[in-house]
């Protein structure tokens, strides 16, 4: 049996005589936003040689953004009703299957009815007595693959037999596994040890000149000249105490690849500066998040917040839909888990749609610490428990940090976002005023389009490896980034295409908004991007006077 496609995404189709006239979402629907899952995914990887192209995704239209509401007993605000998930209310099959059901949920086909939540649960509230066992949750069953509520399909993809088992071997695989690191074992143990082992863009010691001698004088040098930028990390990195300011000006050009899974945690404040004190602090994260995990799924299914977990387990399936990471089952485990913790850790905002991937950065950057290939296609049913127990809490811990910064946009209301959005529009008529009086005269509001690039980071329009890039820079720039010069990045990011738009009409705009020629996009393009962005941020940040209040 061939493996299904994953679940197809609710795309409400934009009607060319609409016009939205404000920010409110209430005036102009739930459904034409802002959408939960990949438009399109690149094709394009500079990091990784690739043994499959993959085609895009079908392109979409905008759809709203969709909260995961608190339960009744937590007071709400009236605006978070309106940004209320209005997804289908049958149950995907769980992982975590209420007591007397088998795994994959009850029901005629796998499927469950979800009923309100009326009692919010909290990590505190749950046993703290269920074995470990019961976080590693067993694989989905099959589920049906009939249409559901005007389209929509929700459900779990269908394993392909042959790619099911770790024990099949790479040659009966329909995708390339990887290959695990030797010393991925003594990493996990301190993650300081990637600064010591080789260069794996070089295959010998003496440079890529000699490892590759087709290669161009040209070619050579720039190999040269990225090797010195990766020595001159590993002297900032190594020292007994880290040079904070210094690190985040060698990050701000980009961070080398193999020396991200490090950076990373060093820039959010998840790893400590002083040297000796790394390896305990992250056994220590570590050791806590499988206890929030173990805590958290102590009752099983009925022990959960039923609307938060309905939600994420219709976001997880679409998270990145046909990369074959996020196409398997262990990842998609692990992803349910760190969403879930982190919802009920904050009741404020619980889970919103979004949040889903903004994780996939940082699973595939700490991934990619333990593996020797393509993060995006490799099989993590081949890494040893404490590696992936490892890279999900790492993950977990780093999305937290970046969460604690722009949690306005995800609170009830999401005030963050539109604010964003409103100081985006007044930013871009100080920046390229015919693009801005051109989109007032087609009566287009940037709601329609920027709210997306604000919840989603610019996730939905470049690829997770031009997000990588990006977030070298923000993360150099520190966590107000996310929120204070993403600003601007979308700024200049409107006017990248501001010749195109001036040509175009309403539904042009807003059909070109959604489908952005970014597919082939590599480092130079975000790179630009980002000096662009950095220059308005340079001369508007500090004069908030042009801002309206």
């Amino acid at each position: 049996m061939s493996a299904r496609p994953p679940p197809a995404r609710p795309h409400i189709g934009l009607n060319p005589t609409t016009k939205f006239s404000s920010y409110s979402i209430n005036d102009w629907g739930e459904d034409d936003a802002w959408d939960s899952a990949s438009d399109s995914e690149s094709t394009s990887k500079p990091d990784w040689k690739r043994t499959n192209a993959r085609a895009s995704a079908s392109t979409a239209t905008a759809t709203a953004p969709k909260l995961v509401p608190r339960s009744p007993t937590v007071h709400d605000s009236d605006s978070s009703s309106a940004l209320a998930f209005s997804y289908t209310h049958v149950q995907a099959p769980s992982s975590y299957p209420p007591k007397g059901d088998p795994p994959g949920g009850g029901g005629k086909n796998g499927w469950t009815i979800v009923r309100k939540s009326t009692e919010r649960g909290s990590v505190d509230s749950l046993s703290a007595s269920a074995s470990a066992s019961t976080a590693a949750a067993p694989s989905h069953s099959a589920a049906s693959n009939d249409s559901l509520d005007a389209g929509m399909v929700v459900g779990d993809i269908e394993p392909d037999p042959d790619s099911v088992e770790a024990s099949a071997g790479p040659a009966k695989r329909g995708f390339a596994t990887g290959v695990l690191r030797d010393d991925a074992q003594a990493i996990a143990q301190d993650p300081l040890r990637m600064v010591t082992r080789p260069n794996p863009n070089l295959s010998n010691g003496k440079g890529r000149a000699d490892a590759y001698p087709g290669e161009s004088e040209k070619e050579a040098r720039e190999h040269s000249i990225r090797e010195n930028r990766r020595r001159k990390f590993i002297d900032c990195i190594d020292r007994e105490n880290v040079d904070i300011a210094h690190l985040r000006k060698l990050a701000w050009n980009g961070v080398p690849a193999d020396l991200r899974p490090l950076v990373w945690p060093l820039l959010l404040g998840y790893l400590p500066l002083p040297k000796p004190t790394r390896a305990s602090t992250v056994a220590r994260k570590r050791r806590e998040y499988a206890s929030l995990v173990d805590t958290t799924f102590a009752r099983g299914r009925d022990g959960l917040d039923q609307q938060i977990w309905h939600q994420i387990e219709i976001d997880v399936p679409r998270t990145r839909p046909g990369v074959m990471l996020w196409m398997q089952g262990s990842t998609q485990r692990s992803l349910e888990r760190i969403l879930y913790v982190w919802a009920i850790r904050h009741p404020a905002s619980g889970y919103v749609q979004g949040i889903n991937d903004l994780a996939t950065p940082f699973f595939q950057v700490f991934l990619s610490a333990y593996i020797d290939s393509d993060p995006e296609e490799f099989d993590t049913t081949l890494l040893p428990e404490e590696i992936r127990k490892a890279v999900e809490a790492d993950t977990f811990w780093c999305l937290s940090r970046l969460l604690d910064g722009i949690q306005d946009n995800y609170i009830a209301g999401q005030p963050g976002i539109h604010r964003s959005v409103k100081r985006m529009a007044e930013l871009v008529a100080r920046i390229d005023s015919p693009l801005a009086a051109h989109l007032e005269a087609e009566n287009v509001e940037f709601m329609q389009f920027a709210f997306r690039w604000m919840n989603c980071l610019l996730m939905r329009e470049i690829s997770v490896q031009n997000t990588i890039r990006m977030w070298d820079t923000y993360l150099a720039e520190g966590t107000d980034a996310f929120s204070q010069f993403h600003l601007y990045v979308c700024s200049a990011f409107l006017v990248r295409w501001s010749k195109r738009l001036r040509e175009m009409d309403f539904q042009g705009i807003i059909m070109y908004l959604q489908s952005l020629p970014t597919s082939g996009w590599s480092d130079h393009e975000v790179e630009m991007l980002l000096s662009e962005a950095f220059v308005h941020y340079s001369t508007w940040h500090n004069a908030q006077s042009h801002f309206g209040s």
